[in-house]
């Protein structure tokens, strides 16, 4: 009984709580459902949409458990947090399994786990907690070595995978991080030419596969290699500007089934057909009014601590955004990063979620509540 108490939620918090921020998302999530259904029904049946069901029900639990604690406690489980999904990152390297070249997958059971996404969370968390005990001050040369170590440990570990999406996603996390923390922009610069010096370097070795490099250069010329990566993002393209204004209607679409991975990596495309432009600007609409909210979140926060994590997601949301809307158009690189709430994915959705509850806690909390 104890324990029930404990996990009810102060209604004097929830006077302070987002509503607007949570409806945005449960309208792209719900919207991401329909069309993962419509783009997999004829061959899989209901089997996706009862697994997204079910990650969307585990999501919605952890906000709540996330707005349950005042999230200062988290910050006394960092450590803990961090270098358990580095541990679950290097699990990942001896007993994940490979698929689409990337060892970026633990089996359990009937479903994949990505370490990845939970490893992503432990990052942000930490650096959040060393900025917080630094109070914001990470020109200094030690405190920002300090964090590059941080955050370099489960970046290197993803790359080896190698998992380049989650790569940039986590270096546009940090950078965003630190960009609004306040680093000095000769520092950022120097940063930035020393990543693609390194880059350059990597790209001239043998760590990066030329199936890799095909992937990512296809979008600059997608008729070089037209039975894969050139096809997939032809077929792709093809598919986003058949919608027209309206779509095709629910279950009508994805008349260019080529695509590989359209109900994960390619789900804007498929909403493109069905939906048209006019589901677009609503998805980019519904967008907007989640990272606006975050924004004020992450400005109005109490401490840094709660400034940090919020930046944490708002970037990880404008880059994973950008990013695949941008590989679905044929303006980005295709890097198989899914587009947040509304792809097909368990890792994703629960770790979106887990850090969405853990922001909005943050929100709730952002002044002393009067008794």
């Amino acid at each position: 009984m104890k324990l029930l108490e404990n996990l009810k939620l102060d209604k004097k918090f929830l006077r302070e709580f987002d509503y607007i921020t949570i409806i945005a998302v449960m309208c792209i999530v719900l919207l991401g459902c329909v069309t993962i259904y419509s783009a997999t029904y004829k061959v899989y049946g209901n089997h996706y949409i009862k697994l997204q069901g079910i990650f969307l029900i585990l999501g919605l639990i952890m906000v709540y458990l996330f707005l349950v604690f005042d999230y200062m406690l988290i910050e006394n489980y960092a450590v803990i947090i961090y270098w358990a999904g580095v541990i679950f990152l290097i699990i990942n390297h001896f007993f994940g399994s490979t698929i689409n070249g990337a060892k970026s997958w633990i089996n359990i059971g009937s479903m994949a786990v990505q370490p990845s996404e939970f490893a992503k969370i432990g990052m942000i968390i930490m650096l959040a907690k060393k900025i917080d005990e630094m109070e914001g001050k990470i020109d200094n040369p030690k405190n920002l070595l300090q964090l590059i170590m941080y955050a370099a440990i489960p970046m290197i570990l993803i790359f080896r995978q190698p998992d380049m999406g989650m790569t940039m996603v986590s270096f546009f996390i940090v950078l965003g991080i630190v960009f609004i923390v306040g680093l000095d922009w000769k520092i950022i610069t120097a940063g930035m030419i020393s990543i693609l010096l390194l880059l350059i370097g990597v790209w001239n070795s043998s760590i990066i596969k030329n199936y890799q490099k095909v992937r990512l250069t296809s979008f600059l010329d997608p008729t070089q290699n037209t039975s894969s990566s050139g096809l997939q993002l032809a077929q792709s393209t093809l598919t986003v500007g058949s919608g027209g204004l309206t779509g095709t209607g629910f279950l009508k679409g994805v008349q260019f089934n080529n695509i590989p991975e359209h109900y994960t990596d390619f789900i804007f495309a498929v909403l493109c057909e069905e939906r048209g432009l006019i589901g677009v600007l609503i998805l980019l609409l519904l967008y907007g009014i989640v990272i606006y909210r975050l924004i004020k979140i992450a400005k109005n926060s109490k401490d840094i601590f709660g400034t940090v994590i919020s930046v944490g997601l708002i970037s990880n949301l404008l880059f994973s955004i950008l990013q695949n809307i941008g590989m679905n158009i044929g303006i980005m690189p295709i890097t198989g990063i899914t587009l947040p709430f509304m792809s097909y994915g368990g890792s994703s959705l629960l770790t979106s979620f887990m850090l969405l509850g853990l922001v909005l806690n943050i929100g709730m909390r952002r002044k002393k509540i009067s008794f």
